[in-house]
């Protein structure tokens, strides 16, 4: 892996690439009256086949939001899965956002998008851009909020299995290796996964995890990736890559149920195994109980979100979805008022981005 002094040798020819790369959308993409920028998440194909150039890398990643986000941003920021967070993916990173920041596209503030890892990538980010922008006499971007879909910036356990299948390559690991090989597309070898390592449950929660003034807004899914056979080795409720632990925020990486100690990730008001704390500034906005890891991207419907931190304006971006209360009884009650639940109405008819799009604009 290259350092950062050396990757500046390479990132100075790089840099006058991106220019016409940053812009992703036009004038009128933003969201709530503010420009939007894009930050994706793990691609597991960089471990298979590592992209050869940042022109890959930057194709890769206008690729990863076609289906809903790409049409409304304004800029992205991609980054090689096959690097680590402090190293090469930093150094991805850095030289995109100078570009947003010569550009001026953040001097009325900017709205974050990430998926999965790239609520990682961008804690680590939001930590340290004003510093690195500043040291080069460029104005650190002003960043309004960030909305992130799946989060893994508390790591998930496939990493934590991925790394130790990559080390004990044993026979009587087969479950675990198809589970790992899912998630990764690889067989694991040690110096092959890349960002995974940062991933693992204990390395994500010890990176740039400082407070910040900048509000988290999650929206967490609870349903499933590659048929189902990775849910066995995550810890509590999970979307198939992402336990809810991380995509909700919490403070502890023990398994948990639900983003709230009284709402179901399906809607229904009981007791819950919710966080006993949640990070700094993390507002878990959203739950959906069927909607995939990367539906939440906009490519399913059909799936009901629950709100949780709702009716609130959290750095001046208001917060004010729909919401309604009813109560249901099973097929078998035949007394009684039933079980009640809460939801956004319409949600099940329309996609999870759409949905925050639309909301979040009115």
């Amino acid at each position: 892996m290259k350092t950062l002094t050396k990757g500046k040798v390479r990132l100075a020819a790089l840099a006058a690439t991106l220019g016409s790369a940053v812009c992703a959308g036009t004038a009128q993409a933003q969201l709530a009256g503010h420009n939007v920028i894009l930050v994706h998440g793990f691609q597991q194909e960089d471990l298979a086949n590592p992209p050869a150039n940042l022109q890959a890398v930057k194709a890769a990643g206008e690729d990863y939001w076609r289906t809903f986000w790409l049409s409304r941003s304004d800029a992205r920021i991609d980054w090689g899965s096959d690097g680590r967070v402090e190293g090469n993916i930093a150094q991805q990173a850095y030289q995109q956002l100078r570009q947003i920041s010569q550009q001026g596209l953040c001097n009325d503030y900017c709205i974050v998008v990430s998926h999965s890892t790239g609520d990682l990538v961008t804690r680590y980010l939001l930590a340290n851009q004003a510093r690195w922008l500043q040291a080069d006499g460029l104005q650190p971007l002003k960043i309004l909020a960030s909305l992130d879909y799946s989060g893994a910036g508390g790591g998930t356990e496939l990493a934590d299995l991925a790394m130790s299948i990559a080390y004990n390559d044993s026979w009587y690991n087969w479950p675990l290796k198809q589970a790992v090989k899912a998630f990764t597309g690889i067989t694991p070898e040690p110096g092959r996964l890349g960002v995974v390592n940062d991933l693992q449950t204990n390395a994500a929660r010890n990176l740039a995890v400082s407070p910040n003034s900048i509000p988290r807004l999650r929206f967490v899914a609870g349903g499933s990736s590659y048929g189902g056979i990775t849910k066995p080795f995550i810890s509590g409720t999970d979307d198939g890559v992402v336990p809810t632990h991380s995509a909700c925020g919490a403070t502890s990486s023990n398994g948990i149920d639900s983003c709230s100690g009284s709402i179901s990730l399906a809607g229904k008001v009981s007791n819950q195994n919710g966080p006993s704390g949640l990070y700094y500034n993390h507002y878990p906005v959203l739950m959906n109980e069927g909607v995939s890891h990367s539906g939440v991207l906009g490519s399913e419907t059909g799936n009901t979100s629950v709100p949780v931190v709702n009716n609130t304006t959290l750095n001046g971006l208001r917060v004010d979805f729909a919401s309604r209360t009813y109560n249901q009884r099973a097929w078998w009650q035949w007394w009684g008022a039933g079980d009640q639940y809460v939801e956004v109405p319409g949600s099940a008819q329309t996609d999870m981005s759409t949905l925050v799009y639309n909301t979040l604009n009115n």
